[in-house]
């Protein structure tokens, strides 16, 4: 095996681990040590990948991103076929689909927020152009943005475990926002 293909398994086993520790420990628990015991790696290995816990945390925060934006360009592809807003349909249909991910992004953003909450902004500035997108394909945009928030405050309450909505009832609202024709009529002119 060539050394690129290593290297990018290794990397790889590197980040699963530390999405298993915050998944299972918590992000306070997650240092170079437990990630090596977990990856099965000795800790020399790991430091060649990532100098550093900022490092993973970077690399983790970018590999969960990485994930969630081709889940939503796939997203994006059929909504321009079937939807009005589809930027706005793509963005639900992802957050929906991070409370289904067992290594949810969720977790990764949290973990990196305990420990560096300036690597935050690689997700804040996907935000910042769904955003001005979101509008732009808006009739009207006040409402599109609801829907966002709503969409993503949804997801964040199952991925932390707080929301007291059944999985039946947390489908009928994610459909809910994602039907177009159900908020027809709804504008606040």
């Amino acid at each position: 095996m060539d050394n690129p293909s290593r290297s990018e398994r290794s990397r790889t086993a590197i980040l699963q681990a530390a999405l298993a520790i915050i998944s299972r420990e918590g992000p306070g628990r997650l240092t170079l040590d437990a990630i090596a015991k977990e990856s099965g790696m000795s800790k020399g290995g790991l430091m060649h990948q990532f100098p550093n816990k900022t490092a993973v945390l970077k690399a983790l925060i970018e590999y969960q991103v990485e994930h969630f934006e081709a889940f939503y360009g796939t997203q994006l592809a059929a909504a321009r076929q079937s939807s009005s807003s589809p930027v706005l349909a793509s963005r639900i249909a992802t957050a929906r689909e991070a409370t289904h991910e067992s290594n949810s992004i969720a977790l990764a953003l949290l973990g990196a927020a305990a420990q560096e909450p300036g690597l935050l902004s690689i997700s804040r500035d996907i935000d910042v152009t769904s955003v001005e997108q979101i509008k732009a394909e808006a009739t009207d945009p006040d409402l599109a943005l609801l829907r966002w928030s709503a969409a993503r405050g949804l997801s964040l309450s199952v991925i932390l475990g707080i929301c007291p909505l059944s999985e039946d009832e947390r489908n009928r609202l994610f459909e809910r926002l994602l039907d177009d024709g159900a908020w027809q009529g709804t504008s606040a002119e």
